[in-house]
């Protein structure tokens, strides 16, 4: 009873409510700007926590952790344009709602399928943050080469009408992933000697011209037509579609669970895992991509479950599951704490805390993120001749400040074009994106794992870890392409 009295009076603080409440805002408003990322935020923040207690600065930090990953959405739903790259999966479904007058409903299941996903994702790691981190230890080269391979076969399900397009998408990102300086070697590749491609392409401008600037080409060429206006007007989500998608919610957040508890494999490709597996297990499988609300939920519930999760490895094992929990772990040690299991031994109070501060951002969340989706979904009601002039500037802006380089802003319009052809030509932009960004832990860990193994193949297949994948890549593999066959017999 004493050490629960001790954990109410660290946390019940003034001072920590309103960190939570400002971290949320700034995570959702940094996080819906293309070009800035939650990262960025986190980054920026840091700094300002020297002077606070500890469970205050943490709690900072981590509500604009969580604020970021939904804010991402807002911008991928209405303007298509991801504000992060967690949320390039949100669009395929997001943006198209939109178009059909149906972007509150769009948000607000966003929304909500962060916050569940988020709730979701806090208890697994106040309930199973030691056993989970064990399990994260077990993954070496091999385990998360199969994952990849696991991953990879989401290609077919997101390929679009044809999967023959989607494998040479997907084919073309792992070319440009490849771009740069050799890791092993140090040797250059497809630089054509120009040194600022030798750190590999930069992801913010690649993402912001895949999808943002062939909206701006496709306008000013075409001139479309007339200005939907039903964002903010329009219908909201029911409570009937908010329990049909409950299942894909939920089985997102465990996916991101998951995929968040495994240091370095991120909340993109937990989105894409998860709107995969929606896709292949949903009724209305056909309509994904062309305004699914199911769609929209399954990729923000598995983008949201990692956010807790990525914790779980921090806290127990003092290892950052992905690059903001690397910002965290060092805004720890700021304050002389050191994660892992001494945490536990000497400050249990404190993690206590944490998990209840961490439990209170979800609420606070809910509450931001409809505060805010009252102004935002204002957006997509201002004409496209002016907006799109402020989204490129902001596009433009964005690419910048990654390095500061005016050579990104090139990389931008460059891919910008690429994507114009892409949709142009029934190309999916998803697949090339996947592959992008699977593609250099695909090879590095095909690397690693020959290495330990001397050349041996059979290190590929060691440990019950290796074959749970390496089935699930099979099943996968078989129930997209025979899902593809019975498609095409129905259509003769």
């Amino acid at each position: 009873m004493d050490g629960f009295s001790e954990v109410l009076d660290l946390f019940l603080s003034v001072d920590n409510f309103i960190a939570i409440f400002i971290g949320v805002l700034i995570g959702v408003v940094i996080g819906a700007i293309p070009g800035l990322t939650a990262t960025m935020a986190v980054a920026l923040a840091l700094p300002f926590t020297f002077s606070l207690e500890p469970v205050t600065a943490i709690l900072l930090l981590v509500g604009i952790y969580k604020g970021g990953m939904y804010g991402g959405s807002i911008t991928a739903i209405l303007i298509h344009t991801p504000g992060s790259p967690a949320a390039a999966c949100t669009l395929l479904d997001g943006y198209p709602l939109t178009q059909q007058g149906k972007a509150k409903k769009a948000l607000q299941m966003a929304l909500y399928s962060s916050c569940i996903a988020d709730v979701l994702s806090n208890l697994a790691l106040i309930l199973f943050a030691s056993y989970l981190a064990k399990v994260a230890l077990n993954f070496g080269p091999p385990e998360f080469f199969w994952l990849i391979c696991f991953s990879l076969t989401i290609i077919v399900s997101i390929a679009g009408d044809s999967p023959i397009k989607g494998l040479i998408a997907a084919s073309f990102g792992v070319i440009v992933s490849m771009i740069g300086m050799d890791a092993v070697y140090g040797s250059q590749r497809l630089t054509f000697d120009n040194y600022n491609l030798m750190d590999r392409v930069s992801f913010v401008p690649l993402l912001i011209g895949l999808f943002a600037i062939p909206e701006v080409i496709d306008f000013y060429l075409k001139k479309a037509g007339p200005h939907i206006r039903a964002a903010s007007s329009g219908v909201g989500l029911t409570l009937g579609e908010l329990k049909s998608s409950l299942v894909t919610i939920v089985r997102g957040s465990f996916i991101g669970v998951i995929i968040g508890a495994i240091p370095g494999a991120g909340a993109t490709a937990a989105s894409f895992i998860s709107y995969s597996e929606a896709k292949r297990r949903s009724a209305n499988r056909a309509n994904f991509g062309k305004g699914e609300l199911e769609g929209v939920a399954a990729a923000e519930s598995g983008n949201n479950g990692v956010a807790g999760a990525t914790l779980i490895p921090l806290l127990s094992l003092g290892i950052p599951g992905d690059v903001i929990t690397a910002i965290i772990l060092g805004a720890f040690m700021i304050h002389g704490l050191t994660p892992g299991p001494v945490l536990f031994q000497e400050n249990l109070t404190l993690v206590y805390a944490l998990f209840c501060g961490i439990m209170l951002s979800s609420a606070v969340l809910l509450f931001v993120g409809h505060g805010v989706i009252k102004y935002f979904s204002l957006i997509a009601e201002i004409p496209k001749a002016i907006l799109l002039p402020i989204v490129l500037m902001f596009c433009v802006y964005g690419a910048f400040a990654v390095n500061n380089s005016l050579f990104d802003i090139g990389l931008m319009l460059l891919f910008g074009v690429i994507g114009y052809l892409f949709n142009r030509t029934g190309f999916a932009t998803a697949p090339f994106l996947l592959g992008f960004i699977l593609g250099p832990m695909f090879e590095d860990n095909l690397r690693r794992t020959l290495l330990i193994g001397r050349g041996d193949p059979m290190i590929f297949f060691r440990g019950p870890i290796t074959w749970i994948f390496i089935v699930l890549t099979g099943l996968s593999l078989f129930f997209a392409v025979r899902r593809y066959w019975q498609e095409r017999i129905r259509a003769r």
